[in-house]
């Protein structure tokens, strides 16, 4: 570990940072000879040779990151660094005088799904699960209107379930951002490979975004009269994790439905399961090889990692380093002109709660950006 010295003050930061501060390039280790050679991705030119990648194997240059003395804002796109103490961001506390929105919750059975009927890790068969979901209306919505709004993946976890709703009745009241529902679903149970919520969020397709079409916003639409916005400026997805690779991903594979997306902690590694032989390093891929090989997509991105994110210090070979992961998805997203806001969050650690309710708000704020209030 060294140090950092910015505007007077010292700050550690682990060396995977240091090199996207400086620029300068950083000694890789070769990837295992049994690695499978990716194959470019579905619509996109032929990838280069590995040596031709930039830094690391498939890797683009990390981004520079401004100085440490400049904070994310609203207005400011590309990178920043912040840090502690994360105090709760202070739209999460409701002022009287500002109209609330109203929320239903619900729950859905796998056994009325088409798409998820269930699975669990080390069981056979279908794993029945049941799944909650909370739908937040703004105040003086009108039945029937249609509405943009954003979907939240592991949505009823106390970071969104909690914060959300106060976070919009303040954002909404003051007109920050337009007035929007929010959908939070949570996912079908377990985590990682082999699990419903690994399948859920981990798969790199456009299967999840078909659950959320066909089967969670017409029930919403018809149990509450929540009429959703066509317009993908007007739809927007969110999550943390796995659920924020999730989120890109509904993005990524149906950017003619949803163009914003919001990234805490986000899962851009090998994880999916079951293998794909489109995308076998799950969604490393993304960085390696989709975004940099594939026509810009009218996506905005806000994504955030901690200095103490999953697996920090592992070599890239693994294809499972959080930070770094996340430091080459903005790497990506820069040198192919998308619109993105990308902050690193010292002393924290994977979807840390007080950064997220630090943070969120203006997330949000920036998220929405470019849409009528």
């Amino acid at each position: 570990m060294r140090t950092l010295v910015a505007a007077g003050r010292g700050v550690l930061l682990p060396a995977v940072l240091m090199t996207a501060l400086s620029g300068a390039p950083r000694a890789q280790a070769p990837p295992p000879q049994t690695a499978p050679a990716p194959p470019a991705p579905q619509g996109a030119p032929a990838a280069p040779p590995a040596e031709g990648r930039g830094r690391g194997p498939q890797g683009p240059p990390l981004v520079p990151t401004p100085p440490l003395t400049e904070r994310p804002t609203p207005d400011k796109d590309g990178n920043f660094v912040i840090g502690p103490p994360y105090d709760p961001a202070p739209e999460l506390t409701v002022k009287d005088g500002v109209p609330k929105g109203t929320i239903y919750e619900f729950t859905m059975d796998s056994k009325d799904s088409k798409i998820y009927p269930g699975i669990a890790r080390n069981q056979t068969g279908v794993v029945p699960y049941t799944r909650q979901v909370a739908v937040y209306v703004p105040a003086g919505y009108k039945p029937g209107t249609p509405i943009p709004f954003i979907v939240a993946q592991d949505g009823m976890s106390p970071s969104y379930r909690n914060n959300i709703p106060p976070a919009l009745d303040t954002l909404i009241h003051e007109k920050r951002v337009p007035a929007m529902a929010a959908v939070m679903v949570h996912n079908g149970g377990g985590d990682a490979q082999g699990s419903q919520r690994g399948l859920e969020y981990d798969t790199v397709s456009g299967v999840y975004t078909d659950f959320i079409e066909t089967e969670v916003l017409p029930r919403i639409t018809k149990d509450y009269g929540v009429a959703f916005t066509k317009d993908p400026e007007g739809r927007a997805t969110m999550g943390g994790s796995s659920g924020a690779a999730c989120a890109f991903t509904m993005a990524w594979f149906h950017p003619e439905l949803y163009r914003r997306v919001l990234s805490y902690s986000g899962t851009y590694v090998n994880q999916q399961s079951p293998l794909s032989p489109t995308s076998p390093r799950g969604a490393w891929e993304y960085h390696a090889t989709y975004i940099p090989y594939s026509p810009a997509k009218p996506i905005r991105v806000w994504m955030h990692v901690s200095e103490r994110d999953n697996r920090n210090g592992d070599k890239e070979e693994t294809w499972h380093n959080w930070v770094l992961a996340n430091e080459r998805m903005a790497a990506a997203l820069k040198a192919k002109d998308y619109k993105y806001q990308y902050v690193y969050s010292q002393d924290s650690g994977h979807t840390d709660r007080a950064v997220i309710a630090a943070t969120l708000p203006e997330a949000l704020e920036w998220l929405w950006q470019g849409y009528p209030k």
